[in-house]
């Protein structure tokens, strides 16, 4: 998979993305991730990406110029265009999955008060918000929404039934996980799971996904 990001804070999303998981999906060639500063699209000296909204109202609009141009650069014929706004359609594990099956993502990354609706109207595929809250830029939810993305590709994890097993892959959220020692500060592993009985030990399991979904995702079960 390629993954282009068009941002105006290029670091915001380079470290991020440059470590564990995402470090070595780039070393492994599985992804091709790079990042591009608006600013090297813009045609005055000054490098404005920002104008004042038609109309009035507060704060500055993202100027269409520039990421037209980017676009036209980095777009080809299987690119899936998405915008990263506070408007855009809520993300989740579903969507994620969906956009893994993509090759090409470019990650517009929305900021001050929103983007030219002319870039909605004529490039874009699909605007995505990570949830009902606003950040300080886009860049932010573009490194969320590529961690989740990329976690999804074949060779990336460790196991590949870790992504399968995940919470709200299996429909709930996941049971909880225990490790050694089997007894810390006087509280024990439940001991179904040091009994060996791989029957027993999944229907517990899916017993306390249930207990902890409806406990903090009641929403999930409707």
């Amino acid at each position: 998979m390629k993954i282009d990001i068009l941002t105006l804070f290029p670091e915001v999303c380079r470290a991020p993305l440059s470590e564990s998981m995402m470090k070595r999906a780039q070393e492994n060639k599985i992804v091709d991730l790079r990042v591009h500063n608006l600013r090297d699209w813009t045609s005055d000296k000054h490098h404005i990406v920002d104008d004042a909204p038609f109309g009035g109202g507060q704060g500055m609009v993202m100027k269409a110029e520039p990421i037209f141009a980017a676009l036209e650069k980095l777009r080809g014929q299987k690119s899936k265009i998405i915008l990263m706004s506070p408007a855009g359609r809520r993300f989740d594990q579903k969507l994620a999955a969906d956009l893994s099956k993509e090759s090409h993502l470019v990650i517009i990354c929305g900021h001050y008060e929103g983007v030219d609706h002319r870039v909605i109207d004529h490039l874009v595929d699909l605007e995505i918000s990570i949830g009902d809250y606003v950040l300080t830029n886009g860049a932010i939810a573009a490194v969320v929404l590529i961690d989740a993305v990329v976690r999804l590709l074949p060779g990336v994890l460790g196991h590949e039934q870790s992504a399968a097993d995940d919470s709200f892959s299996i429909g709930s959220l996941e049971a909880p996980q225990y490790t050694r020692p089997s007894e810390f500060r006087g509280w024990k592993v439940p001991d179904v799971l040091l009994s060996g009985n791989h029957a027993e030990i999944a229907k517990w399991r899916k017993e306390q996904a249930l207990k902890r979904t409806k406990q903090n995702r009641p929403d999930l079960l409707d």
